[in-house]
């Protein structure tokens, strides 16, 4: 018998989720360049989104084209009033 050895890898990611009228949420990943996806609720759209996530990544590994990391970015929270 003869055993694969399949290897994992975690990625993280900020997801937006923003309100739709009419109901439901749109998704976005900012890092993952036309990533939209949206769900009747907010449930299914976290699902919505992580499935997205997954299609991404593998149709970029099967092109072999490098993954986007959050970590290779510099990122800043800035409020700003006026």
């Amino acid at each position: 018998m003869v055993k694969k050895k399949f290897l994992t890898s975690e990625y993280s990611y900020t997801v937006v989720y923003e309100p739709v009228r009419g109901g439901g949420y749109q998704v976005v990943v900012p890092l993952l360049s036309g990533l939209v996806t949206y769900g009747r609720t907010f449930e299914e759209a976290r699902d919505m989104a992580r499935d997205a996530i997954q299609c991404y990544i593998e149709g970029l590994e099967k092109s072999k084209e490098k993954v986007p990391r959050e970590h290779d970015l510099l990122q800043e929270r800035m409020t700003v009033t006026l």
